[in-house]
């Protein structure tokens, strides 16, 4: 396979997974969610955040938002360059009493098999908007 096979790879595996976080974002669980990341994956949202690194703590951190009585996540736009991801979309969540929506950037390095070896979030408390 010549490096620019490869890299097409690696390229499309990174698509598909963006992808899917999207999907799991609006319908998965926790669990799926937490599937799409390599072992020792680092989860930073947002930027200055604890970091967590363990499959529980992404698991808990998810299951915040798999949890929501309504979830609607939208994709934006993407750029994968190498083994690195930056996407911005859109999640509307909530419940029948109160919704929220955030448009965050994700900034995602992705290990060889295309899983999520880290994830950045980029976004502040302003950018959260009650509707």
């Amino acid at each position: 396979m010549t490096a620019d096979q490869q890299a097409s790879t690696l390229s499309d595996k990174i698509s598909a997974t963006v992808e899917a976080y999207i999907s799991h974002l609006t319908s998965g669980t926790a669990d799926d969610l937490a599937d799409l990341f390599a072992e020792g994956a680092t989860v930073e949202d947002p930027i200055g955040a604890p970091v967590r690194r363990t499959r529980d703590e992404l698991v808990e951190f998810y299951g915040i938002i798999t949890g929501m009585e309504s979830r609607n996540a939208t994709l934006k736009w993407t750029r994968i360059a190498g083994d690195t991801a930056v996407f911005e979309f859109t999640l509307v969540t909530g419940n029948s009493e109160m919704k929220f929506e955030i448009t965050p950037i994700d900034i995602m390095v992705f290990d060889e098999n295309g899983k999520i070896a880290s994830m950045r979030a980029v976004w502040e408390s302003s950018d959260l908007k009650q509707l």
